[in-house]
């Protein structure tokens, strides 16, 4: 079932590198394009905050799931908008989930941009994967389409 596709972080990365990441962006240090995302929790309301790689392609941005059904996945398409940050500048964006078949052109880039972070995530698809590869996997890692509000 794709919705249970989810590889959880591990201690390191949740109580080390999350939060350096997370504080170095608000620092405005964004690593390798880094930003903060902030969504309301789907069920406390309260805002929970996670590091992300937005991706710019086309003139659009998106914001890709490497680890698959995570919980910031679920707050967005719940809430429908959230906040990205880096360093003072807070935007509101509304977030649009990408049918399957339309995620090809944008696995591939976000692969070509951050595989050497999230390769691992991606069960062996790389870049350089044939369209085909890249469908078989597009049901396991969300990717939204940000705007502004």
């Amino acid at each position: 079932m794709a919705a249970a596709h989810y590889r959880a972080p591990g201690r390191l990365t949740r109580n080390v590198m999350n939060p350096l990441v997370a504080g170095l962006t608000r620092l405005g240090v964004p690593l390798a394009g880094s930003a903060v995302l902030g969504v309301r929790g789907r069920t406390s309301g309260e805002l929970r905050t996670t590091p992300v790689n937005p991706l710019r392609l086309d003139g659009r941005r998106y914001l890709v799931a490497a680890r698959g059904h995570t919980q910031w996945v679920r707050n967005l398409r719940a809430a429908g908008e959230a906040e990205l940050t880096v360093g003072r500048r807070t935007e509101t964006v509304r977030a649009t989930e990408l049918p399957d078949a339309e995620k090809i052109p944008v696995l591939r880039a976000y692969l070509r941009a951050w595989a050497w972070e999230v390769g691992a995530f991606f069960d062996g698809v790389d870049a350089d994967s044939s369209d085909a590869d890249l469908a078989a996997i597009a049901d396991r890692h969300p990717v939204f389409a940000i705007t502004p509000v």
